[in-house]
């Protein structure tokens, strides 16, 4: 039982993991490096912040409510609450991370495929999408379990490769405080907190099982097996995102992209050669449309369920779901990019603020929540309009 408990935790680890992977976890520290050049580890250092510490955090607060989402953002009141998993909802679905996954996965494209155009590749994507998704095909199983092992084996190579490659990294004329702030803002952009307030109930679906939920001892017992299965994924996030921009902190001045976007098949065919980068490069490619069903699958439910309360069928949905896809990821990752960028400055202090008070109420009784996260929304809302104006 101990073992199957072991393998269990470590499993989910994993699963958290292979969640939060996305693609702009690839892309952001990839350039992120290239960016910071020796001024890297101060550049990681704030991005791991971001995008591990926090997303740790909001893994950490979602348990300690059940995985329950609804009863997390109703803190700020009913109404608010609803409005704002809307909001993050629409940000990992259809105006944020899923058409972000199909300009990934065309710059992969474009590398071996440059006649084709971003609308039309986004147009045969989305196609692809409702296919797979309105015939709930055993293909996307089949696409995740082959996928993703090859995914990571693709990036491992990279990383490993590209850090004996490595020559001395070109000087930076930034300082260490911009450096560590760029990458502490980019660590935003990831948005893995938002996939940690979602994600968090399928982490749970296998932990809680042979727990009791009313039974205190056992609570603790799952909030402890979350917290290491939390430490395990935020781990390989981490070391993967030192590892992204390692490589190309040393080897990025070489790296010549028009966009950000095609920096991953730029490093693939840089380290492995165009023989190997291809085979990544596919890779990357199919895994992004793969996670874009997942959230094509997740975002269609929530409206067809919680937002229509069925009155609006799964179809029309989804539909509504890859229609608002297509036009934004015709922006290209750039273009969303600076839709999101103001969002996420703006809205990411009040979550975090807002993940840490669910936690004092949770562990403490703390009630005051609505007054702190209202707060620092405006703070954030006045500094991001103090720096355009």
């Amino acid at each position: 039982m101990k073992g199957s408990t072991i393998s269990n935790t470590i499993a989910t680890g994993f699963a958290i993991f292979s969640m939060h992977f996305g693609a702009g976890n690839v892309i952001f520290p990839l350039a992120l490096g290239q960016y910071a050049q020796d001024k890297n580890f101060y550049a990681s250092l704030g991005l791991l912040i971001t995008a591990v510490g926090v997303p740790f955090i909001g893994l950490m607060s979602m348990t300690l409510f059940n995985g329950n989402y609804k009863h997390f953002f109703e803190r700020i009141g009913k109404v608010p609450g609803f409005i704002l998993a809307l909001f993050i909802m629409g940000l990992i679905g259809p105006f944020g991370a899923m058409p972000r996954t199909i300009t990934v996965s065309y710059a992969a494209v474009k590398t071996y495929l440059p006649s084709m155009s971003l609308w039309l590749f986004s147009a045969i994507s989305c196609i692809t999408i409702f296919i797979l998704t309105f015939r709930k095909a055993r293909l996307i199983d089949l696409l995740g379990y082959v996928l993703t092992p090859i995914l990571l084996g693709s990036l491992l190579l990279i990383i490993i490769k590209g850090i004996f490659q490595a020559e001395p990294a070109t000087p930076s004329d930034l300082s260490k405080i911009t450096a560590f702030m760029h990458g502490f803002t980019e660590g935003y952009h990831t948005m893995d907190l938002l996939g940690a307030f979602f994600f968090s109930s399928v982490a749970l679906s296998v932990l809680e099982q042979g727990v009791d939920a009313h039974d205190r001892k056992d609570m603790r017992l799952m909030i402890f097996r979350t917290l290491k299965a939390g430490c395990i994924g935020m781990s390989m996030l981490g070391l993967a995102y030192f590892g992204f921009s390692y490589v190309t902190s040393h080897i990025g001045a070489e790296i010549v992209v028009s966009s950000r976007e095609e920096i991953m098949a730029a490093t693939a065919i840089r380290v492995l050669g165009p023989q190997a980068g291809i085979i990544a490069c596919i890779a990357v490619s199919l895994a992004c449309i793969t996670t874009a069903l997942a959230l094509a699958v997740v975002f269609s439910e929530f409206l067809h369920k919680d937002v229509f309360i069925g009155k609006i069928g799964y179809i029309p949905c989804l539909v509504v779901t890859l229609l608002g896809t297509f036009f934004v990821s015709t922006l290209d990752f750039d273009g969303i990019a600076k839709f999101l960028a103001p969002i996420l400055q703006i809205c990411y202090p009040a979550l975090i603020m807002l993940s840490i008070l669910n936690i004092f109420h949770k562990l403490y009784h703390i009630q005051i929540v609505k007054t702190p996260v209202f707060i620092v929304f405006a703070i954030s809302l006045g500094f991001y309009l103090h720096q355009i104006f």
